[in-house]
């Protein structure tokens, strides 16, 4: 778990949208959702949120009305440690292995994997611009805790309980976002990163109760690749290697009676006259680290032409602020934790470089369970070398890597997945994987969900009947409520407002967050 003890969560909640339009089936107002603006949030409120079916976007964060939405979107995860990749996974990494090694790659996109993989609707780059706060930084600065002291003893007046009126503390520079300490994050992975390995499950595998049948040319090639380890620091796909990450290759050697895994591909060793160097680099987004601002304008015209050539975006709409709201903006606080990977937890870019060049960023955010994928941007003229498929597979590399230091962290996060669209199923083809309960919130295996989807389109996938959300509201007083810079429980602010009630849009907000963030994070009420 990520550590605390920084700034706390500060959301203003907007309620159920308007219906807008569907990047899926194109209905003009068929998508619903609710949707609250993030001045801040904490890792382990965001991995809570997207646990309850919510998702950002900048600092839009909504959540589909899944039974009213015309396209449901179920939050997909998939198992890293126990992932085993495809046929088709392996070619994508074969491509890429033969293209660094040889340059011949055949520059014909596939058929087989679609090229977009674990992006998300681009139309959810119009969020921000609908719902984006007015409120300013002052109004959301909790004042000191004389203030707080006061309120608690109204309450205590009034015959509510201590604990019902304890008002927290919190310092007002707390609230700031500290821009100016630059983390330094290394190329992936950072540290103390060993591949992890699962035997595959019965079926979907090499048969591990037999040996396997070993080439003679198979085994002088580990032994040369052997001898190759102990005489070098290594070179991760032709970029200079640190001590740890040398240990991450020496750890990625095939092993007896296994099939490879994605890492044998990955950090395969090159020839000495490799045609290219690719090198893949985690840079800290938000608040931007140096070497995220230094590479800032070659990302966004990546960025830019990504809209242009493959979303068919006018030259006008991909502009910079566009891209610096839609996926540089982040309300996630940067937060380190002694058990937690190096880099720290929060949101990142990772760039893959090719030959000095970036070919492609991949978004996402490092949180206590998971690494979760926010979106991919990729030069178009290498759409031959399935981009889109091969990030993902090295962001599931990269989640095992950060596991090693992170022994919760174990998950990756794919967004959502749409079976009412068949090009948005390719998600379920990252095995084994789960999809979220859009009632009790508990995660399903995805076999059991497909004959349910196949029925409707929208699904509760948890079969016990008298289940229900444990997470749920179930003391609407104690939710917390920042109102004129003061930190309260609902119960006191409540007694406090004057003017309407807003009882009802503030049970709404907590009924979809869950019990557990509406005692943590802040509700700004004007």
């Amino acid at each position: 778990m990520a550590a605390g003890g920084g700034s706390p969560s500060i959301v203003e909640f907007f309620g159920g949208e308007d219906g807008y339009r569907c990047g899926y089936c194109r209905s003009d107002t068929g998508n619903v959702s609710h949707g609250m603006w993030a001045h801040s949030m904490t890792v382990q409120d965001y991995q809570d949120l997207i646990d309850r079916g919510w998702r950002r976007s900048g600092k839009y964060v909504y959540k589909p009305i899944m039974n009213q939405t015309c396209c449901p979107q179920y939050t997909i995860r998939c198992q890293a440690l126990h992932f085993q990749a495809s046929k088709s996974h392996k070619k994508v990494l074969k491509k890429m292995l033969k293209f660094i090694s040889k340059g011949d790659v055949l520059k014909v996109v596939s058929e087989e994997e679609p090229m977009d993989s674990h992006i998300e609707d681009v139309a959810a780059c119009d969020f921000p611009y609908k719902s984006e706060s007015q409120v300013s930084q002052s109004e959301l600065t909790p004042l000191a805790v004389d203030h707080a002291e006061r309120v608690e003893n109204e309450d205590k007046d009034s015959g509510e309980t201590k604990e019902e009126g304890n008002m927290q503390k919190v310092e007002s520079d707390s609230v700031q976002i500290c821009a100016d300490k630059d983390t330094p994050v290394p190329a992936e992975p950072s540290h103390s990163a060993k591949a992890v390995r699962a035997p595959p499950k019965p079926g979907k595998g090499a048969d591990l109760s037999k040996p396997l049948c070993r080439k003679a040319k198979d085994i002088r090639k580990e032994r040369k690749l052997q001898k190759l380890l102990q005489n070098q620091t290594g070179t991760l796909e032709g970029s200079q290697l640190q001590g740890d990450q040398a240990f991450l290759l020496q750890n990625s050697k095939p092993k007896t009676n296994q099939p490879k895994n994605i890492e044998d591909f990955i950090f395969a060793p090159l020839p000495d006259d490799a045609q290219h160097k690719l090198e893949v680099r985690v840079v800290r987004s938000s608040p931007p680290s140096s070497q995220f601002k230094a590479t800032f304008q070659e990302s966004y015209q990546v960025y830019k032409r990504y809209q242009m050539v493959i979303h068919k975006d006018p030259p006008d709409k991909p502009t910079i602020n566009q891209f610096t709201r839609f996926l540089c903006d982040s309300p996630l606080e940067a937060e380190h934790a002694p058990n937690g990977p190096e880099c720290g937890y929060g949101s990142f870019h990772q760039q893959y470089w090719l030959d000095g060049k970036i070919i492609a960023v991949g978004v996402i955010d490092i949180l206590p369970y998971c690494v979760s994928s926010v979106y991919l941007y990729y030069d178009p003229d290498f759409s031959f070398l399935s981009l889109g498929v091969y990030s993902a597979l090295r962001e599931i590399a990269f989640t095992r890597q950060l596991h090693e230091k992170a022994p919760d962290l174990c998950f990756y996060y794919m967004g959502f997945y749409i079976h009412s669209c068949p090009k948005m199923r390719y998600k379920g083809q990252y095995r084994p994987s789960d999809l979220l309960c859009p009632e009790t919130y508990v995660w399903t295996p995805i076999e059991q969900c497909l004959p349910l989807l196949e029925h409707s389109k929208y699904s509760r996938f948890n079969q016990d009947g008298k289940a229900v959300d444990e997470g749920r509201l179930k003391e609407l007083g104690r939710v917390r409520v920042l109102h004129k810079r003061t930190v309260m429980p609902y119960n006191v602010y409540k007694k406090r407002r004057k003017g309407p009630s807003d009882e009802a849009s503030v049970q709404q907000y907590a009924s979809l967050v869950g019990q557990t963030c509406s005692e943590r994070m802040l509700l700004f009420r004007s």
